[in-house]
């Protein structure tokens, strides 16, 4: 029998191997790379950053279906690529990020916070997969009151990082108001800063108030993900959703000084001022025109968390340029009746409603420069006076149950209208002197007063 030779045989079974591995490669790269979720070298063989991030993705939304966690993606630049129907079109169900990643290192999800206490398991189960987590938690306003401010945290943002990318989940709270709010996002002394970009977050600088979306499931990247089905209103809300806290602290101590009328009168008025302001708010929402409370109406919410009693009326302002010519009928059909109309549309126009027995005046804004004003009418003597406040931008806030907005520079505002004293309660007010930045603005034509002066 002929002796074998070792050398020979150690040689043809490495060059087997080698060919095996070869073969490997080529059916992986040709074949098993191109199936959904399992790709991640690009054409040259190397792992890609979006590959990465993708595949991140896709085991943090398996987990999130595994444990029911109704996420919806919240992240704006890929949301606003969705929102266009050319892209939207545009390898939609193919595993590559080119939605969700959007060239940013966070994708940003929310969750309505009554699923989340749900899923108990969901952060365990997230870390077993490699992921690192980052709780963020704060007071829970739904507990604070004029008569206990409860420190009481709440989770507000998860952040899961892994291979160097962030997911961020945004907890939205049902309020009282019926609308959603996620808090700020403000890091304990002991957590990390450098755990994520914070500068990059959609969301976190500042507490935020949404209208509840109606969602759609849908394929985004090749993986399952719910998207807001009105992509373009959601982004637009987000734009706007600053919200500010009512000052409750400061809201108490100026209780104890000033204590509120408890009388049976006050208690009314208090409920007819809230069903008033509702009816406003309902009324304009859907002409689609945003309004804010104004005069002692946002004196009253910044002050004290509530509405003054003894003013007996409700105040809102509306920028000129948002004016409808259906806002009156919308009133009437709310059940308001039409008290006076002052002004015209290009200077000084008023409306003012009467619902519940209670006055609801319209003062509507105009721009000038740096600064904006309103206008007032005496209907006895046509005399104008023009009230004259900084620019502001506009916040979302709470005022009886009720989502209303505010002046978000509301202290300048605030002061503006009522000067330094404003902490101060004057039951005695003449619209015409009493306000700070009062000033007389003329007098209305005699002969234009049938159209400028209506009083019904």
């Amino acid at each position: 029998m002929p002796r074998v030779n070792r050398t020979f045989v150690f040689v043809l079974l490495l060059a087997s191997s080698c060919a095996f591995l070869l073969f490997q490669l080529y059916y992986y790269r040709n074949y098993v790379s191109k199936e959904p979720g399992l790709h991640l070298l690009d054409p040259a063989g190397h792992v890609t950053s979006s590959q990465v991030q993708w595949q991140n993705l896709k085991k943090f939304l398996a987990l999130a279906q595994f444990f029911r966690l109704p996420l919806f993606l919240a992240d704006s630049a890929a949301l606003a690529l969705l929102s266009q129907d050319a892209l939207r079109q545009r390898a939609m169900h193919e595993p590559h990020c080119s939605f969700l990643c959007a060239g940013r290192p966070i994708t940003s999800f929310a969750l309505p916070a009554s699923q989340w206490q749900l899923s108990p398991g969901f952060l365990l189960a997230a870390e077993q997969k490699g992921f690192q987590l980052l709780e963020v938690r704060g007071r829970d306003p739904r507990l604070a009151s004029l008569d206990t401010l409860s420190g009481e945290e709440i989770p507000l943002h998860f952040l899961f990082r892994l291979h160097g990318y962030i997911i961020h989940v945004v907890l939205l709270y049902e309020r009282s108001g019926g609308y959603l709010w996620h808090g700020a996002l403000r890091l304990k002394a002991a957590a990390d800063p450098t755990f994520a970009p914070f500068r990059l977050l959609d969301y976190g600088r500042h507490a935020g108030a949404y209208d509840r979306p109606e969602l759609l499931l849908t394929v985004v990247d090749g993986l399952d993900v719910r998207v807001p089905r009105n992509i373009s209103r959601f982004l637009a809300q987000r734009q706007e959703a600053r919200f500010l806290e009512c000052r409750y602290h400061d809201a108490r101590s100026f209780l104890q000084l000033y204590p509120d009328d408890s009388s049976a009168a006050a208690v009314e008025f208090r409920r007819k001022a809230k069903v008033l302001l509702r009816l406003a708010a309902q009324s304009l929402d859907r002409l689609g025109v945003p309004f804010w409370i104004s005069s002692g109406t946002c004196l009253g919410w910044y002050r004290q968390c509530g509405v003054i009693s003894y003013s007996r009326d409700v105040d809102i302002g509306i920028f000129i340029s948002d004016f409808r010519p259906q806002i009156t009928t919308a009133f009437r059909d709310a059940g308001m009746s039409l008290k006076h109309q002052f002004g015209k549309v290009e200077d000084s126009l008023e409306l003012s409603f009467l619902g519940e027995d209670v006055k609801l005046d319209i003062f509507f804004f105009y721009r000038d420069g740096d600064v904006v004003w309103n206008g007032g009418t005496q209907a006895k003597s046509g005399r104008k006076f023009k009230y004259v406040f900084p620019s502001f931008s506009l916040c979302w806030a709470e005022l009886l149950e009720v989502k209303v907005r505010v002046p978000c520079e509301t202290l300048d505002y605030v002061m503006a209208n009522y000067g330094g004293t404003w902490s101060v309660p004057v039951k005695s007010w003449d619209w015409k002197s009493s306000p700070s930045n009062v000033i007389e603005n003329g007098v209305w034509p005699v002969a234009e007063w049938a159209g400028l002066i209506q009083v019904y």
